[in-house]
């Protein structure tokens, strides 16, 4: 029984992988979408660069560093590709292709907000000190037993807070780690030529294809099944089956609400219901519910969206209109944003600890906390990492290349043959 037990968790844990790796071509699409045509070949070629060189890096160094044997709790043996340090009672490998897509998709984060005008070469490079250094780093003081989520008396986290770090699929680790690279990234490129004028005004840069950015947010939603259910690790015993379909319900009632709510607010404040914005008030929901998905009520999770959903509005508007900041697809918010809020959020709605349940701030002041210092790791490597490239070699393709599109000067080909 025991061994049937493992298959069907290990069946489970490959097949949400496999969820999570189809977030991939949702993110091409969605970013794709929301970017002018002359960019796609350039913006589809990153999402398969993060991809292709996240899994060699995370297998070769990467999971070493998140998962290897603990050094004082802030990483851990790299090992070089030897997996042998891993004793849990799941495939090796399998374990290392569920982590693996999670990794990836925290280094694709930072694409759209960097989109069209990035050299590619500089690209590949900080995609790739995303997936071997960044992520792992802060994954080893979270998911691989690291100070942050060690739940033993005597450790950090219990002795300050009474409770230990809780992010059950990546609010924190994966999405706010993602945006705030991504604000440092578009910080040190600069705006696109042509979106704000001499007077700073912002001016709108439509995207070519709303058909295809729905169409990447229908594939990120369904992904997200395997991104946050998946993370249960198991789905044998009466335990794990509960687990995984309140996952699944929270998972869905946050979509839903963040939705709902960026179509009323736009609704109000543009007097037309807004649908990019409305894409990306879906996805604000799911980042945001992520953290605390198997914590919060039903309720909770609706709140958690009508919160993050409401907020992704200002949020765009005052990194566009204020801070003069050019995201694109607006990652800083749906991903940076959103992903601090649900971290917190879960402090305040989790059934079990939360605050709102009369169960003191504790668990509220160990999740403010643990995404301080995560987004203050992110913010400190983020600015040597874009800073450094661009003054050692320039982050920021010429002003022509621009005008003209990447896909031609930076590949030779177009993705749209007239």
């Amino acid at each position: 029984m025991n061994d049937i037990a493992l298959s069907l968790d290990t069946v489970w844990m490959l097949l949400a992988a496999m969820l999570v790796f189809f977030m991939q071509p949702g993110f091409a699409l969605c970013e794709a979408g929301f970017t002018r045509s002359k960019n796609t070949a350039n913006i589809l070629f990153k999402n398969f660069v993060d991809f292709m060189f996240g899994s060699l890096l995370f297998w070769f160094i990467g999971f070493g560093f998140m998962f290897g044997s603990d050094g004082a709790g802030f990483i851990g043996a790299p090992n070089f590709g030897d997996l042998s340090f891993y004793r849990g009672d799941l495939p090796v490998e399998g374990f290392l292709i569920f982590e693996t897509v999670f990794c990836a998709t925290s280094a694709t984060i930072v694409s759209g907000a960097m989109a069209e005008r990035t050299k590619f070469s500089m690209y590949v490079i900080y995609s790739a000190i995303i997936s071997l250094v960044i992520y792992p780093i802060e994954g080893h003081w979270t998911w691989g037993g690291g100070w942050l989520c060690n739940d033993a008396t005597d450790g950090f986290m219990m002795q300050t807070f009474g409770d230990a770090f809780h992010d059950f699929a990546g609010s924190a680790i994966v999405h706010s780690v993602g945006g705030v690279l991504a604000l440092i990234g578009a910080m040190a490129l600069g705006a696109r030529r042509g979106k704000y004028a001499k007077d700073g005004s912002s001016r709108a840069i439509p995207g070519h294809s709303l058909t295809l950015a729905a169409l990447g947010v229908f594939i990120l939603w369904m992904g997200w099944f395997g991104f946050n259910p998946g993370s249960q690790l198991a789905a044998s015993g009466a335990v794990n089956r509960i687990a995984i379909s309140h996952v699944f319900l929270t998972t869905n009632l946050a979509a839903a609400a963040g939705g709902v709510a960026t179509m009323f607010i736009t609704w109000l404040k543009y007097r037309k219901p807004s649908f990019s914005l409305t894409l990306n008030g879906v996805l604000a929901g799911l980042v945001g519910i992520t953290a605390g998905c198997d914590l919060v009520s039903p309720a909770g999770a609706v709140a958690i969206g009508l919160v993050c959903g409401t907020v992704l509005v200002f949020s765009i508007e005052f990194i566009d209109h204020v801070l003069h900041i050019d995201d694109p697809v607006g990652a800083s918010s749906v991903h940076g944003v959103c992903g601090i809020l649900g971290t917190l959020m879960t402090g305040l709605f989790s059934t079990s600890n939360g605050a709102f349940y009369g169960h003191g701030w504790g668990f509220f002041g160990a999740e403010c906390f643990g995404i301080l210092v995560i987004d203050l790791w992110a913010a400190m490597c983020g600015g040597l990492l874009f800073f450094g490239i661009k003054a050692i070699h320039g982050l920021r393709v010429p002003a022509r290349i621009e005008d003209e599109g990447l896909d031609v000067y930076e590949h030779g080909e177009l993705c749209y043959n007239s």
